[in-house]
């Protein structure tokens, strides 16, 4: 097993007012020649937004991309159609595929809106866009992760499902927790990114918003101190 932690306060940011932006990896002005990627997951920003603002019309194509409110909602509307408004406890995907035109504003005019978004690698191109979203109840599960993004051809109809070999799963712990996480795909690394809380792996303490990256491994455990809220982001560490 070879792992490494990334602290918050070691990310990429940005204060546009509207806007105040952390950035795992390289993304905009931000450039970490040592954080560009992490196997397929090329970004993991953690936005907060204004109400009455957000982000206007603009193009995506051969990358899929995840949205997980963690206060308030954005209301999404795309090229393809589709007008909705994603919320607190609902995940959205969208595969952006041959091309996308897509905005995202806050739906409150008046509240922030705090979101993480990721991009993932698609393990094909161009694609036929799609878009998809889902509610999950994480507190009903607490104690467990709960699967809330799958490979199209691992899916069991209770997840949203993406065109890459990943897996994103969330899950809400109470403190004095141990978890074991199972690599779900041989090869496969993981991200973990700590929402809330504070919890010990291999002995290194993970505090909010840190991230823990793993590699070659079949399985971790982790012990919470404190109540915790976990993003498990599991990734193709490399190109087909």
């Amino acid at each position: 097993m070879r792992h490494r932690l990334f602290p918050k306060n070691k990310r990429g940011t940005a204060n546009h007012g509207w806007l105040k932006a952390n950035f795992s990896f390289s993304f905009g002005n931000y450039y970490n020649p040592d954080m560009v990627q992490f196997g397929m997951l090329r970004v993991l920003n953690d936005d907060t937004i204004a109400g009455g603002t957000g982000f206007g019309t603009h193009p995506h194509d051969n990358m899929e991309i995840i949205t997980i409110p963690l206060e308030g909602g954005l209301t999404h509307r795309d090229s393809m159609g589709n007008q909705e408004t994603v919320r607190f406890g609902e995940v959205q995907v969208m595969s952006a595929g041959t091309g996308i035109q897509h905005s995202e504003m806050n739906a409150s005019e008046t509240e922030e809106a705090k979101t993480l978004q990721l991009w993932i690698f698609p393990e094909k191109d161009n694609v036929t866009p799609r878009y998809d979203q889902k509610g999950f109840n994480l507190e009903a599960n607490k104690n467990s992760f709960v699967t809330v993004v799958s490979p199209e051809d691992k899916n069991d109809g209770n997840a949203l499902w993406i065109y890459q070999q990943a897996f994103l799963s969330l899950g809400i712990f109470e403190a004095g927790t141990t978890i074991t996480y199972d690599l779900k795909i041989p090869e496969n690394g993981v991200y973990l990114f700590l929402i809330e809380g504070e919890i010990e792996i291999n002995n290194e303490t993970i505090r909010e918003r840190d991230a823990y990256g793993i590699v070659e491994f079949e399985n971790f455990e982790i012990k919470t101190n404190k109540q915790s809220k976990i993003l498990v982001i599991e990734v193709p560490m490399k190109f087909n």
